[in-house]
C-alpha cells in the first residue's frame, strides 16, 4: 500500500523520473471519486445514461404547445446534459492520466460517441425554438416565472436566427459531432502517445528521453548544446510526418470553413467570433495594434541577445533565461506557500477557494509515462474544477499552477452563483483570471526579492511569458486566420505552404536578430491550438484585460476588487464584452493592448537598469 504524503512532504517524491501512473503518491494525484467512486459505477452509470439517450427527443414537436412543456423540455434537457458531462469529465481525465491505456480511451470514445447522439436527439431544440413566434415566447415568460430564467437564452435564439438550419440538417450535424472532432482528436493522440522523440546527452554517461512534457525544460536549460540538439532532434522527428499533420490540419480547418458556410457566416472567423458576439474588428485591432508596435519584440530580441552574450540568437536560445546562475526550485509545499501570499490582495473570499484546492486535492501533479503534456484547468458544473500540471519544480512551474488555479477559482465562482445555464464562461473571458493571477505573482516576487540577479531573473520570467502570451499568441492568430483564408480560397494546405509561411510571419514578428532556423519552420506542427477554431487570439486580449485588472487591484482599488470577483462569478449570465464592461474594461478600444505593451516596455526598461 502506498504513503499518503500531504503536501508538505511531498518532495519526499521524485518527480523528475518517468514514473509509471500506478507509482504516483495518490496525495499528489485528482481526487476523482467525487465524480464516480469507482470505473465500475461509471459503467453502470454509462449504461443507464445510454438508455435515456433513446428518448431524449420526447418533447420533439411540443416546445410551443404550452409554457410547462417548454420548462419540462428545458429541465428535461439539462438533466440529460449534465449526466453527459459528468460521465465525460471522468473518462477524459481518466483517459489524459494515461492517453496509452486502451481502457480509458475506449471508456472516452464510447461516452464522446453517446454524447454525438444525444445531441443529435437534442437538436430538434434549436429549429424548433427558433421557429418559435415571439410573442408566445413572450406570453409563455409572463405565464411561468420559472421561465424568466430563460430570458438571455431566449435573445441567443433570435441573435442566431439566420444562423439556423432546418431540424433535419441540424440533427444531421449534431450526430456527426465527433466526425468533426476527428482532426484534433488524432492529433492529441499522436502528439502525446504515439510520437516518440529521441534521447539527448544531459552530461557524460547520462542521456534523457525528449518529451512533449520536458521539452520546454530542455530548451532552458543553460548549456547551448543541449538547446541546440534538444531542438533539433525535436523537431527532426516532426518532420518525419509534415506531409501527415499537414493533412490533419487541413481537413480541420476544411471543417472550419464548411461549418461556417454552411450556417450562412462570411467566414469562419465570423462563425467563431460571432458564437460569443464578438466583433471581428476586435480580432484586427489585436493584429494592427501588435504589429504597430513590433519593434518592442525586436528590442526585447536584441536584450535577450546580448544579456546572453552570443553573437548570433537562434530559435533555440529563446526559452532560457537570461540571467545566468540564478536557479529557483520549489517544492508543492513551497509553491503553495507562494501561491497564498502572492493572492492575497485578491481578498479572503478568493483565498479561501485557493486553500480548498490544495486541500480537496484538485490537483494532478507529477508527469507520468502517457499523461497528457503541459497544464490546464478542467470543470464542470458537478465536479471539483479539477487542474492537472506535469510539475517541473520551477518558477515556470509556479506559474503554471497560478494561473491553472486562477482558471478553476474562476469555475468555482461561476458555478456556485449562476444556474447551470450560465455557469460555463466564453473562451474570450477564459484567460483573464489565470493572467491576472500571474501579474500579482510576478508583483508579489519582485516585491519580495533583493538580489539583484534573481529580480532579473524574475522579470526575465516575466518578459518571456509577455512574449510567449502577447507576440507569440498573436503571431500564431495571424497564422491561423492566414490558413482559414488560404483554404477557403482553394490553395491546398500542403507542408510546405504552411512551412514556408510559418517561417515568414516568425521572421516578421522577431525581426533581424534572430537567426530564423529551418527547424522553426515546422513548429505548426506542435500547436494543438490550431485545431481549435480562432481560440488563440483570446490569450492575447486576455492578457490585456489582466493587465489592466491587476495594476488596479494593487493599488487596492476596492471597487475594483469587488468588480472583479464580481466579474468573475457572472459566467455567461451576459455577453463578454458586456461583462468586462460591468467590470469597468472597454474591449472593444485599443488601449487595454496599449496599457499591456506600456507594461511589456517598462520592465524592459527595469531589465536593462
Amino acid at each position: 500500500m502506498q504513503k499518503k504524503l500531504t503536501i508538505q512532504d511531498m518532495n519526499q517524491f521524485d518527480f523528475s523520473k518517468n514514473w509509471q501512473r500506478s507509482e504516483i503518491p495518490e496525495q499528489a494525484t485528482w481526487d476523482l471519486t467525487v465524480l464516480f467512486s469507482s470505473d465500475e459505477a461509471w459503467e453502470k452509470a454509462y449504461t443507464d445514461f445510454k438508455g435515456k439517450i433513446t428518448d431524449a427527443d420526447f418533447y420533439a414537436g411540443k416546445l410551443a404547445e404550452s409554457a410547462e412543456l417548454l420548462l419540462a423540455a428545458f429541465q428535461h434537457s439539462e438533466q440529460l446534459s449534465r449526466e453527459a458531462e459528468k460521465l465525460m469529465q471522468y473518462a477524459h481525465l481518466k483517459h489524459d492520466q494515461d492517453r496509452a491505456d486502451a481502457t480509458y480511451l475506449a471508456m472516452y470514445s464510447r461516452i464522446s460517441q453517446s454524447c454525438s447522439q444525444l445531441s443529435g436527439k437534442l437538436a430538434f431544440m434549436k429549429p424548433e425554438l427558433t421557429a418559435m413566434d415571439s410573442e408566445v415566447i413572450e406570453g409563455f415568460l409572463q405565464e411561468n416565472a420559472e421561465l424568466q430564467l430563460y430570458k438571455k437564452f431566449f435573445k441567443d435564439i433570435a441573435r442566431n436566427k439566420a444562423h439556423t438550419l432546418s431540424e433535419k440538417e441540424e440533427i444531421l450535424l449534431a450526430k456527426a459531432g465527433d466526425v468533426f472532432d476527428a482532426g484534433a482528436n488524432v492529433f492529441s493522440i499522436f502528439s502525446n502517445a504515439d510520437l516518440k522523440f529521441p534521447k539527448v546527452k544531459i552530461e557524460k554517461d547520462n542521456k534523457t528521453r525528449i518529451t512533449q512534457s520536458n521539452y520546454i525544460s530542455l530548451m532552458e536549460n543553460r548549456q547551448r548544446k543541449i538547446r541546440k540538439k534538444t531542438f533539433k532532434k525535436y523537431f527532426k522527428t516532426y518532420q518525419k510526418f509534415e506531409n501527415t499533420l499537414a493533412l490533419t490540419l487541413q481537413n480541420q480547418i476544411k471543417q472550419h470553413n464548411y461549418l461556417a458556410e454552411i450556417y450562412g457566416h462570411d467566414n469562419a472567423r465570423a462563425a467563431a467570433l460571432f458564437a460569443n458576439a464578438i466583433p471581428e474588428t476586435v480580432y484586427d485591432q489585436l493584429l494592427n495594434t501588435v504589429s504597430k508596435n513590433i519593434s518592442l519584440l525586436h528590442r526585447y530580441v536584441r536584450i535577450r541577445k546580448e544579456a546572453l552574450g552570443l553573437k548570433s540568437l537562434h530559435c533555440y536560445d529563446l526559452y532560457t533565461p537570461m540571467v545566468a546562475d540564478v536557479d529557483f526550485k520549489y517544492t508543492p509545499a513551497e509553491a503553495q506557500d507562494l501561491v497564498i501570499k502572492a493572492l492575497q490582495p485578491l481578498g479572503d473570499e478568493y483565498i479561501q477557494v485557493i486553500e480548498k484546492a490544495f486541500a480537496e486535492r484538485w490537483i494532478d501533479w507529477f508527469p507520468s509515462q502517457g499523461k497528457y503534456s503541459g497544464g490546464y484547468s478542467s470543470g464542470i458544473y458537478d465536479s471539483k474544477p479539477y487542474i492537472l500540471l506535469n510539475w517541473q519544480g520551477s518558477l515556470n512551474s509556479v506559474y503554471t499552477l497560478i494561473h491553472e488555479l486562477g482558471h478553476s477559482a474562476h469555475t468555482y465562482f461561476s458555478n456556485r452563483k449562476q444556474p447551470y445555464l450560465y455557469s460555463g464562461y466564453s473562451i474570450f473571458l477564459a484567460e483573464i483570471a489565470s493572467t491576472t493571477n500571474e501579474n500579482l505573482l510576478t508583483d508579489y516576487l519582485l516585491n519580495n526579492e533583493t538580489d539583484p540577479e534573481r529580480r532579473r531573473y524574475i522579470i526575465n520570467h516575466y518578459l518571456n511569458g509577455f512574449k510567449a502570451t502577447m507576440f507569440r499568441q498573436t503571431q500564431f492568430a495571424k497564422f491561423e486566420h492566414l490558413i482559414h483564408q488560404a483554404e477557403q480560397q482553394g490553395i491546398p494546405l500542403t507542408a510546405d505552404y504552411l512551412n514556408q509561411e510559418y517561417l515568414r510571419i516568425n521572421h516578421e514578428f522577431y525581426g533581424p536578430n534572430l537567426i530564423s532556423d529551418p527547424e522553426i519552420s515546422l513548429e505548426w506542427m506542435r500547436i494543438p491550438h490550431f485545431y481549435f477554431n480562432y481560440y488563440v487570439y483570446q490569450y492575447a486580449t486576455g492578457f490585456s484585460a489582466a493587465t489592466t485588472f491587476a495594476k488596479k487591484i494593487l493599488e487596492n482599488d476596492q471597487e475594483v476588487i469587488k468588480n472583479y470577483l464580481n466579474f468573475l462569478k457572472s459566467g455567461s449570465s451576459d455577453y463578454p464584452i458586456e461583462t468586462l464592461a460591468a467590470a469597468g474594461l472597454d474591449m472593444t478600444k485599443a488601449e487595454p493592448i496599449e496599457q499591456a505593451l506600456e507594461t511589456f516596455a517598462h520592465y524592459m526598461d527595469l531589465f536593462e537598469k
